[in-house]
């Protein structure tokens, strides 16, 4: 096990534990932020300046050129952001020749919310801050396609003008892809890629802290873009309209370069980390395919963004330098901009769908429990998507105006990229196939991801057919498919991503009915959205238009409405993701049984993760396979070493009697059990036969109680000399540790005993002590998984034969049980003869109750004025029971009764007659 959850219960924030020496940086967070602020203000005054300076000196005129100012006090207020909030001052030490520690993990872990809003080298806090930069920008960029809605919803101008239309598509688009989809996918594997293959963090942790704190500034840039001025050239930034546009598209280029720049760095950071910090035995055929993914996807990332960096240079070049790279009036190449674009962009659709394809791998394969089906010819795929990848880039250009001869080779190149991609799909359903399906939130959106990535592959085909593109360009079929492929099938991974790792991520379990309300709003919104756009664009309607012809205004406006459900559905993701954080249940280690290593350590991990170096024995998927497994995960010498698995978990005894089902005694073991490293033995002294029995039923409500929050428990009573059986047990339950509940000091018999100390000398183990009030250990317990049966007993309160039938009732199943005595009292209510009368049927529930909790029945009482109607009508309101037994000496009629139990079972016991109707 990688991290352990300690004796105490207490979890090990991210910000302990570990293998190394760690202390935390005491700067506040106002310190950092205040610094970032006036560094950038240090960054905008010199970006001001320096061209200032130079334009002088060299005597450029006019000395004032907006585009110049804009382009260099953009980019030094990121510089001076970056520098300002942290994320040089290691680098700058070492620079200057001061000392510097290279295992310094001061800027490591976090341990409060606030260190998230600092630099830090955690992988994982680097995931999350990845994750929330990037709904963020979802929340920004989703409205902006909530106005483009809104304009399109009827002909004619709604809120804005067609320049004001064309900023609010293309912020949008911008947002989506560089501050959203590409980085989202980032963010999760940086989270879990590093656990994944058995490393302690990624290979260079202040590069990765580097990274995520480019995002926002870029995306600020971008916005800023959107207010001064827009780029009404589109998220393409096509020229000659960008050469010849103003500040809004050199801030769009800007922030373009950072996003870009952070993509690279990132990406080096993967391919380091998973070709050197693989634990031993993880070859590359034992890696898991999201793993696989992210390989791929990093090198295409390397390769490939340079590209478009080197387009928005010279197209920024040409705009603020004077230089004529695509200006046609000067020797200028327009259309070589678009290949240089494309040259990049194509590749940078795989970018954005081959991790959500290892995503969908990883959550197939755990809900359907059966091994990935061609998992080799999956990871062969996914190279030959990124390798085909490159070749492909000119289907983009089949109406720009290239050269004729070289639309069939790339028509060619388009349809064969569609094989390995049909090898993913056909591989994915043969997964599914004769698979037990568990229905989970994450299994739901890795099944919307295969119906809407089928329709936008299908669709794909079609436009890299050369007529067919040619007669739907700049239509409207276009933007369906780019939906359906980019939002149906990367961010429905994105999602399915984040609800598999959430508990992970969390150690929380979000809301399941909220994920799947999330879903089903998100599927059937996005379809009815964008579904219909395929017909627009058969008939005709253009695209980046913001007026249309009256005939499609219908249909336009029931698009309009149907994607206020996608906005609905991401407000329900927004508040189960917030809330499940902050108070959700405690989540497992392993709540979906997967097989893959980051299941294999505590929710969340500790600092680093591991705290012995894992072995991988296996692959990533067998599931249903006997005694296999993918890793040995190695415990550390507080849990006394050796290794742990899965499907194994140390045992803690817990020593108990009266006391087993006291309150203090089950939160104390359900908070150790919620961990999922422990499974718990009761572990019950008896004398006779009585009391052993009245110890098995305590167990089994015990148990029960722990069985509905997911802990493995047990329990077993034994006889003779209490230290010597609880040795042996120990012994026989190869026990970890033992808990020991008693009464307070000065009430318990086995505190006079000195028992906690003498279990200690007999056993060696360590011996936690547990102190549970007489009050507690007598109450009822009012737990979930146990069942609730009120006892309605008129005439029966007070024989053997009640207390016997309830008894059998417990044996049965766990419950527990509410003796509810009907006082038919004489009027006046008040009067002596009626105070007697409840007085005795008191006096008799009590003596019941006394019998019942002796002998282990988790049991109630009370007595209620009136016949046994009313006491079922008062009893159903005040208790809510799942069950009401009538006990009488002769049948009755119970259709009244059944009346007003509401969703209550109504069953009758005749006493006397043997006999149950």
């Amino acid at each position: 096990m990688a991290t352990h959850v300690p004796t105490t219960g207490q979890q090990i924030p991210h910000g302990s534990g570990g293998g190394h020496a760690h202390h935390t940086d005491y700067r506040s967070i106002r310190h950092w932020w205040l610094r970032a602020a006036w560094c950038s203000a240090g960054g905008v005054l010199f970006g001001f300046l320096l061209p200032f300076f130079l334009r002088g000196i060299f005597g450029l005129r006019p000395l004032w050129n907006e585009q110049v100012y804009v382009t260099t006090t953009s980019i030094f207020s990121v510089i001076g952001f970056l520098i300002g909030i942290g994320c040089f001052d290691w680098w700058g030490r070492w620079m200057v020749g001061k000392h510097v520690d290279y295992e310094d993990h001061s800027f490591h872990g976090a341990t409060s919310w606030r260190d998230y809003l600092r630099v830090n080298t955690d992988h994982k806090v680097i995931g999350v801050q990845y994750m929330v930069i990037v709904f963020s920008f979802m929340v920004i960029s989703g409205s902006l396609a909530e106005l483009v809605r809104t304009e399109l919803a009827q002909p004619g101008s709604q809120i804005t003008n067609g320049e004001g239309f064309n900023t609010l598509f293309s912020g949008h688009a911008a947002l989506m892809i560089f501050l959203v989809i590409i980085p989202s996918f980032a963010g999760l594997a940086n989270y879990i890629l590093p656990i994944m293959i058995g490393a302690k963090d990624m290979a260079f942790p202040k590069l990765n802290a580097l990274s995520v704190w480019m995002l926002p500034p870029a995306g600020v840039m971008i916005l800023m873009g959107i207010i001064l001025g827009g780029y009404s050239s589109g998220w393409t930034a096509y020229t000659p309209l960008a050469t010849q546009a103003g500040t809004g598209t050199t801030l769009f280029e800007v922030g373009v370069q950072f996003a870009g720049a952070s993509s690279i760095m990132t990406a080096v950071n993967f391919l380091v980390t998973i070709i050197t910090m693989r634990a031993p035995g993880m070859t590359v055929w034992r890696m898991p395919l999201l793993v696989w993914a992210n390989a791929t996807t990093s090198a295409l990332v390397v390769f490939g963004t340079p590209f478009i960096a080197g387009s928005q240079f010279m197209t920024l070049f040409d705009r603020v330098m004077g230089t004529h790279f695509f200006d046609w009036t000067n020797g200028g190449d327009v259309v070589s901009y678009q290949h240089i674009f494309w040259f990049y962009s194509h590749p940078a659709v795989y970018i954005m769908m081959l991790p959500g394809f290892g995503i969908i791998s990883e959550v197939l394969a755990t809900f359907s429990r059966k091994p990935i089906f061609g998992y080799r010819a999956v990871a062969f795929s996914t190279v030959a998507i990124a390798v085909l990848g490159f070749g492909v880039w000119a289907h983009h250009m089949f109406v720009s105006g290239m050269s004729p001869w070289l639309r069939i080779p790339m028509m060619v190149t388009t349809v064969i990229i569609a094989i390995p991609t049909g090898v993913k799909v056909f591989s994915w359903v043969a997964t599914l196939w004769r698979g037990k399906i568990h229905l989970n939130t994450p299994m739901l959106w890795a099944l919307g991801f295969l119906f809407t990535f089928v329709i936008g592959g299908l669709s794909g085909v079609f436009l890299g057919t050369l007529p067919a593109d040619i007669f739907v360009s700049d239509t409207y079929y276009i933007v369906a498919h780019i939906h359906y492929v980019l939002f149906g099938g990367s961010v429905f991974t994105v999602f399915a991503g984040v609800y598999y790792w959430f508990p992970k991520m969390t150690g929380r379990m979000y809301n399941e009915k909220l994920g799947k309300w999330h879903f089903w709003l998100t599927f059937v919104g996005f379809n009815a959205t964008f579904m219909p756009m395929h017909w627009l664009g058969l008939q005709g309607m253009p695209r980046r238009v913001s007026d249309y012809d009256p005939r499609f205004a219908n249909l336009n406006l029931f698009i309009s409405i149907a994607s206020v459900l996608m906005v609905v559905g991401t407000g329900i993701f927004f508040y189960n993701a917030i809330t499940s954080w902050r108070s959700g249940p405690k989540a497992p280690w392993n709540p979906w049984r997967g097989r893959t290593l980051e299941w294999l350590v505590s929710s969340p991990p500790s600092i680093f993760n591991f705290d012995a170096t894992p072995q991988v024995v296996g692959g990533p998927y067998q599931y249903g396979v006997a005694g296999a497994r993918h890793a040995i995960v190695f415990a550390p010498e507080e849990l006394g070493g050796g290794e742990l698995t899965e499907t194994t978990h140390p045992t803690i005894l817990v020593v108990a009697k009266d006391t087993v089902t006291g309150k203090s005694l089950l939160d104390a073991t359900r908070e150790l059990g919620t961990h999922g490293l422990w499974r718990f033995t009761f572990v019950s002294p008896a004398a006779d036969e009585a009391e052993k029995q009245a110890l098995v039923r305590r167990h089994a409500l015990a148990v029960a109680v722990l069985g509905e929050a997911g802990i493995q428990a047990s329990g077993k009573v034994v006889t003779g000399d209490i230290v010597q059986a609880i040795a042996r047990a120990a012994q026989d339950e190869q026990a970890h540790e033992i808990m020991v509940a008693t009464y307070p000091l000065g009430e318990s018999q086995w505190l006079r005993q000195d028992l906690v100390d003498r279990i200690r000398k007999a056993t060696s183990l360590p011996v936690s002590h547990v102190t549970v009030s007489h009050k507690e250990s007598r109450a009822t317990l009012d737990e979930p998984g146990l069942a609730h049966v009120m006892v309605l007993a008129q005439d029966a309160v007070g024989g053997d034969a009640l207390l016997d039938e309830i008894r059998r009732r417990a044996d049965r199943s766990p419950a527990r049980f509410t003796l509810v005595l009907p006082a038919e009292v004489p009027t006046p209510a008040w009067g002596d003869e009626a105070n007697a009368r409840r007085s005795d049927a008191v006096g008799r529930v009590h003596a019941a109750i006394e019998e019942l909790q002796a002998s282990g029945v988790a049991v109630q009482g009370e007595v209620v004025d009136g016949g046994i109607l009313a006491a079922a009508r008062e009893g159903v309101g005040a208790h809510r029971p799942d069950e009401i037994l009538v006990v009488t000496t002769a049948a009755q009629d119970l259709g009244a009764l059944r009346g007003v139990a509401r969703d209550a079972t109504v069953d009758q016991v005749v006493l006397g007659a043997g006999a149950t109707s």
